[in-house]
């Protein structure tokens, strides 16, 4: 592997700096490696580094300065953090790891799972204590061995109730814990949560985390709507891993003349822009070759700005499924992220196809970002053999072929639908809420549906795993020898 020539003159330039560093008095100064790394790599990439004052290319006037202001983080974090552009509301998804072999699995589909996919809300009336409710189960693991299901529902983890202040501690630090369940009660009024409560009971499930590769074509059917087949996808996750699995699903929707296509994205967290690319590939393919998205960098890497285009192959060659669909439907909520909201947006920018978005805001994540690792041009070739550190920065944004932006508040449906706890349905079934209205869309019903108001979202398993809802891609200044 090789550094890209444009890449190359900026990283001489802070090259100049190294672990070890001579003062004016022929003092040795020692830097940590780890830290050199850090501020190097967000120099080099940052997307807001002109927001960072300490990433100036200037703001080090000799290599003891540079070595003192190394040596005055005693760990790697703390300096990544201080080089983050307004962590709560700007740039929440930058992240550093001190074992990249977890990120790297994580991006393949592979991670620690108990099967159990889940999301949390507050109790009715309450600002503190929170429930969690089953969204979907994972084959042959913890949860589906024991027969747990979509729509059950759980107040507490061994025998303590859930908290604002204490779930995370509950659901994610530890590999094994039983869950308590509940009932939702909607008080005999099931269009007004206002009085809604949760009923405890005394049973419970112990679930065990193992390691686990998923597969993010989670369900596919085909349903019929006057007289035309629909495809229907519930799609998990942009895992390039899954390509071939994600246009064999395609595959299945030509072979069947599918005339319409619901995408589900409810639970999507994001992941690869290139599979992203292909799923847009696949839903069309009269924009073959035409601009899919735009990645545009920091003020130091407009040169580098690049596009995805339209399809019709896979990485290897292999043709793609193509639908040539002039309509899509596309479910999301706000556990939609990343990839996912790509995929509308870059659609949305042709007029030519009619996107329907069904559910609730999406997230609001139009940043993406690539794997650093300590080596001499951040590829994997050559990382310090020392440690597993490594960076995920945020170095770019997702425009549309208009230059278009998702909003940081999220896309806005066109149909706005709540999922409701209470009714959660079967997935892919006609009459689980979200997919009937979509179904009523293609038909053009005008039966009455039932409006739920939105309910908070305290998170889902995903808001805590810190790789999850990344917009990811393969390093642009890397190239193969």
């Amino acid at each position: 592997m090789k550094l890209n020539a444009k890449l190359l003159i900026p990283l001489l330039l802070i090259g100049l700096f190294t672990s070890c560093f001579e003062d004016g008095d022929d003092n040795t100064v020692t830097a940590s490696e780890i830290n050199d790394f850090v501020w190097k790599g967000m120099n080099a990439f940052y997307l807001y580094k002109s927001q960072i004052p300490n990433l100036a290319n200037d703001r080090f006037t000799s290599n003891s300065e540079y070595g003192e202001y190394l040596n005055s983080f005693t760990q790697p974090q703390n300096l990544f953090e201080s080089l983050i552009h307004q962590r709560e509301t700007v740039d929440k998804y930058s992240w550093m790891t001190d074992d990249y072999i977890a990120l790297e699995q994580q991006f393949s589909g592979v991670s620690k799972h108990n099967g159990m996919e889940f999301g949390l809300r507050y109790v009715p009336g309450s600002s503190s204590e929170i429930y969690g409710y089953v969204r979907f189960v994972l084959p042959n693991t913890s949860a589906s061995n024991q027969g747990l299901e979509r729509g059950q529902v759980f107040y507490g983890v061994d025998g303590t109730n859930l908290t604002i202040d204490n779930y995370r501690s509950l659901l994610f630090s530890n590999d094994s814990y039983s869950i308590n369940f509940g009932n939702y009660n909607t008080n005999g009024t099931p269009n007004d949560s206002s009085d809604d409560f949760i009923d405890t009971t005394n049973e419970s499930m112990a679930l065990t985390k193992v390691v686990y590769t998923e597969n993010p074509v989670f369900k596919t059917e085909i349903l019929e709507v006057n007289g035309e087949n629909v495809g229907y996808l519930m799609y998990n996750g942009f895992v390039n891993e899954f390509d071939t699995q994600l246009n064999n699903a395609f595959g299945e929707f030509t072979a069947n003349n599918v005339k319409h296509l619901i995408l589900d994205l409810r639970y999507n967290p994001g992941g690869s822009v290139n599979t992203a690319t292909l799923l847009g590939s696949m839903i069309t393919g009269q924009f073959n070759g035409q601009v899919y998205t735009k990645l545009t960098y920091n003020e130091d890497r407009q040169e580098n700005n690049s596009t995805f285009n339209f399809t019709n192959t896979l990485g290897d060659g292999t043709a793609l499924n193509q639908l040539f669909l002039d309509e899509v439907f596309v479910i999301t909520t706000r556990s939609s992220a990343s990839a996912s909201e790509m995929v509308i947006n870059s659609l949305k920018a042709y007029t030519e196809l009619n996107v329907v978005q069904i559910g609730t805001n999406t997230t609001g994540k139009s940043q993406g970002s690539i794997t650093l690792y300590d080596s001499p041009n951040f590829g994997r070739s050559g990382a310090n053999p020392s440690h597993t550190y490594a960076m995920q920065p945020l170095v770019a944004i997702s425009v549309n072929k208009n230059d278009g932006q998702v909003p940081s508040t999220g896309l806005v449906p066109d149909i706005e639908l709540e999922e409701n706890t209470a009714n959660l349905g079967v997935l892919g079934n006609p009459s689980e809420p979200l997919l009937d209205r979509a179904l009523m869309e293609i038909e053009n019903s005008s039966r009455h549906f039932n409006y739920i108001a939105p309910i908070t979202l305290v998170g889902d398993n995903n808001s805590f795993n810190r790789f999850a809802k990344e917009m990811y891609f393969d390093n642009p200044f890397i190239d193969e020898e």
